[in-house]
């Protein structure tokens, strides 16, 4: 009866054949840190006033100033008025100059923006702004609403109708809806878009990893996970770039269509994992495949190793009931998704919070991006060195510790802050790394999809409730930082719990699981 680590052993456990996979699969995260182009890089409260037009009907020769002193209310300190206006009047201009206007009003014919930093944002070109302000933390939940949505409909999907498929699926789904986002005529449209542009984000990343993860060996299994997010760092960085350049987020989306639609056009080749093939009785298929690979890496396999292959006894039937009939299993679920919601809900908390910082947010997402670099790079590295459980350990509580050390720092100190929190991002994102890789090496086959998918979700929710924490910044500065940072510390205390898998095989049944504990 042969073992899929035997077979691949065989075939090569990271030969030409896996790395082609592992590209494929790993490019389309490069586009995805551009998804988030649209609503990060805002302004918030961009210079404007409302637009008074209707005073150049009394007199077509004012001068701006002369129109803005005439029809806009000034604040405290002296300056005019971004959200209100007098209400206007059918008065002729000696009569507006000589008795003045008392009665204000919100802005009744949108705004007029000055001295921004970009062409064009959501923010300008949907007016959210006053009394919509708060629709950007709503389009950002939003979005990450549809990557959690992604993630629950994706992840029983794949169990049923394969990892391939479902990575096909939602490259389809990416690609309409950047389109359709670019195009939005309103912000209800391009709300909309956005939660369908996550859904295809969230569920191409958990089914991608998987279906590359499981046809890597165990001496370089972690590399499906690291390499799709170095793929993702990589983005961050070229996406400071183009922001700088484009300054307008339609064109962004746009571009970012454009190499989605040739992730479309070869998806369509990318092979079908034969171990999720080999767990639906599916053989023949997973022969030929594994045949395929072998050629393409330019090994043989013996007959006697094929034969073998249709006389395994795998579980047909997984589902989230077989993860909760194991007391290990259980331990284990819960202990990753705590650390995947708080590594996600402080990773997400830091990052739409990035123009708070204080520098500018060209260079911070420069940082942002850069420092995943060297994150996902070492990880790789140390995961096979010292193995996953320490330095999920490690990387987690020093995460924690970092993002809580900011609230040490006084207001004004642009350059400390800033520095703590690239250095938390650095040690969160390896956090994140190592969980998604352990997910996948503590769970059997017949489970695998359905447990990521499930610590996916947790990860997605945390995403989602990122915006909504940081709105509590109103009440007081610290209160976000102080609930993800308590929640990632005690996410990494827990992971002591957890079980070694370094360079061990991928178990096959939960009775592996169990005698492995």
């Amino acid at each position: 009866m042969a073992d899929f680590g035997e077979i691949l052993r065989n075939i090569g456990e990271f030969g030409l054949f896996q790395q082609l996979t592992l590209i494929a699969l790993s490019f389309p995260n490069f586009t995805q840190s551009f998804l988030f182009a649209s609503f990060l890089f805002i302004q918030s409260d961009p210079a404007r006033h409302c637009n008074t037009d209707w005073i150049l009907q009394a007199d077509s020769n004012l001068t701006t100033d002369d129109q803005l002193n005439l029809t806009l209310p000034r604040e405290e300190d002296g300056t005019f008025s971004r959200c209100q206006m007098f209400v206007p009047v059918d008065w002729d201009i000696v009569a507006i100059r000589e008795y003045g206007l008392n009665e204000t009003t919100g802005c009744q014919n949108g705004w007029v923006y000055n001295n921004n930093m970009y062409d064009a944002t959501i923010v300008t070109d949907f007016d959210l702004v006053c009394d919509k302000a708060k629709m950007v933390e709503v389009i950002q939940a939003m979005f990450m609403a549809g990557i959690l949505v992604g993630s629950v409909i994706f992840g029983p999907f794949a169990e049923s109708f394969g990892r391939k498929r479902a990575t096909q699926t939602t490259a389809v789904i990416l690609l309409i809806f950047t389109i359709t986002t670019a195009l939005s005529p309103n912000v209800y449209v391009y709300l909309t878009s956005m939660f369908m542009v996550g859904i295809g984000a969230g569920g191409y990343r958990i089914n991608s990893i998987i279906l590359a993860t499981e046809w890597i060996g165990p001496s370089k299994r972690s590399w499906g996970a690291c390499v799709a997010q170095l793929f993702g760092a990589v983005g961050q960085c070229v996406l400071a770039g183009m922001i700088y350049f484009i300054r307008d987020w339609r064109l962004a989306q746009l571009i970012t269509a454009a190499p989605l639609a040739v992730v479309v056009v070869y998806i369509w080749f990318i092979p079908e994992s034969a171990r999720w093939l080999l767990s639906r009785g599916r053989t023949e298929e997973a022969k030929q495949l594994i045949v395929k690979a072998a050629a393409i890496n330019k090994r043989t396999v013996p007959d006697s190793l094929l034969n073998n292959i249709a006389g395994k006894d795998v579980e047909k039937k997984g589902g989230i009931q077989v993860i909760f009939r194991s007391p290990v299993m259980t331990k284990y679920f819960f202990i990753i998704t705590l650390a995947w919601f708080s590594l996600s809900l402080s990773i997400f908390c830091l990052y739409f919070n990035m123009e708070s910082l204080g520098f500018s947010i060209f260079l911070t997402q420069l940082l942002f991006g850069a420092i995943e670099i060297p994150a996902h790079i070492l990880c790789m590295w140390l995961m096979e060195v010292i193995g996953r459980k320490i330095l999920f350990v490690a990387t987690v509580l020093t995460g924690g510790l970092s993002c809580i050390l900011v609230l040490a720092v006084p207001q004004g100190y642009n350059i400390a802050v800033t520095s703590l929190a690239v250095a938390a991002r650095f040690f969160l994102i390896s956090g994140a790394t190592i969980c998604n890789v352990f997910v996948q090496e503590l769970f059997p086959t017949s489970v695998r999809q359905t447990a990521t998918a499930l610590g996916a979700i947790a990860g997605r929710l945390g995403g989602l409730l990122a915006p909504l924490l940081n709105i509590l910044a109103m009440y007081h500065w610290s209160i976000p930082t102080t609930v993800f940072s308590g929640f990632t510390l005690v996410s990494g205390a827990l992971g002591f719990l957890l079980h070694e898998t370094r360079r061990k095989e991928l178990p096959e049944s939960a009775d592996e699981v169990e005698n492995n504990r």
